[in-house]
């Protein structure tokens, strides 16, 4: 049996963040900081919207593999190849950078 196709990313999720963001933490790893609350799937679905929005794909493109339940996800990007999903990532996170203003 051969796995779906597309793109594989690891992503650690923290809800109930005061904003909604894409990262790295400091080891490199992707973080996406949720305003949802991790109650009946709205994290999902929030950290769904927002790869999608990101990544510039549809939301039915973006799935969750493996970690529905936890903060440490696979999510699988269909139609895509890593290479592309890496320049879009790369992308993602510069716009992230420019949106996100001074803090404190």
């Amino acid at each position: 049996m051969t796995p779906p196709a597309g793109a594989v990313l690891r992503v650690r999720v923290v809800p109930r963040a005061s904003r909604t963001a894409l990262g790295r933490d400091a080891a490199g790893g992707l973080r996406a900081h949720l305003t949802a609350p991790p109650v009946e799937g709205e994290a999902n679905r929030a950290l769904v919207a927002l790869l999608a929005d990101r990544l510039g794909v549809p939301k039915a493109a973006v799935t969750i593999a493996h970690g529905a339940r936890g903060r440490q996800k696979t999510v699988r990007i269909a139609d895509c190849t890593q290479e592309e999903l890496e320049r879009r990532l790369v992308a993602a996170l510069a716009s992230d950078v420019d949106k996100a203003g001074p803090r404190g």
